[in-house]
């Protein structure tokens, strides 16, 4: 399957749209099951979580899509950390996380691929422009919290990712707080700021 994918700003907004509509629980959620408290979420299954992410949308993507032949087949949610508040209240990041990188560490919490694209590495490449784009973006590293080990897991439980898929992304081991779950991370390097060219530099009037 040939793909590419495009970070995820208003502009596209409707491909998200169109490619969560596949769903009934993307549908409902809209990603934001790591963004609110889990009352707010279940309250806002009816539109209100549409709403409340397309708001969201501004300078820095909200992730990314993958994109087949035109059409919308995979999502990645990818931001800085402190995007995702009810993430970072919960036991699975306690042990590992850092609150004063919490701006300039990027978490990638979930993913959604459509059932006739899954198998293909969606997810992979959905993962490797996470990474790049949280590059782009002056990150320090990237983090996620999938599912841990090697066996096959069912469709209600894979939108955190595999273990094996981030490994395989560059990612290590931080912290394993329950045999089900592992904390990852991939250390990004420091963005070199372009030189200017000689006779280029800022001149003092006269």
């Amino acid at each position: 399957m040939a793909l590419t994918t495009r970070p995820v700003t208003a502009e596209i907004l409707p491909d998200l749209g169109a490619l969560f509509g596949t769903n009934k629980t993307t549908n409902g959620c809209y990603c934001m099951w790591f963004v609110v408290s889990g009352k707010e979420c279940q309250a806002g299954w009816s539109g209100g979580n549409r709403t409340a992410f397309e708001a969201m949308a501004g300078a820095v993507p909200l992730g990314l899509l993958a994109y087949s032949d035109g059409a919308p087949v995979g999502w990645v949610a990818a931001g800085p950390r402190s995007r995702y508040a009810r993430a970072l209240r919960s036991p699975t990041l306690a042990g590992s996380r850092d609150a004063a990188e919490d701006d300039a560490v990027w978490l990638v919490p979930c993913f959604y691929v459509r059932r006739e694209a899954r198998r293909a590495g969606v997810t992979r490449t959905l993962l490797q422009a996470a990474v790049e784009l949280a590059h782009t973006h002056g990150a320090r590293a990237v983090e996620g919290f999938p599912l841990a080990g090697e066996g096959r897991r069912s469709t209600s439980e894979a939108y955190l990712g595999v273990e094996p898929v981030f490994a395989a992304c560059g990612f290590s081991v931080v912290d394993r707080p329950s045999p089900s779950r592992v904390v990852m991370r991939r250390e990004l390097p420091v963005r070199s700021r372009r030189k200017s060219a000689p006779g280029t530099g800022a001149r003092s009037g006269r």
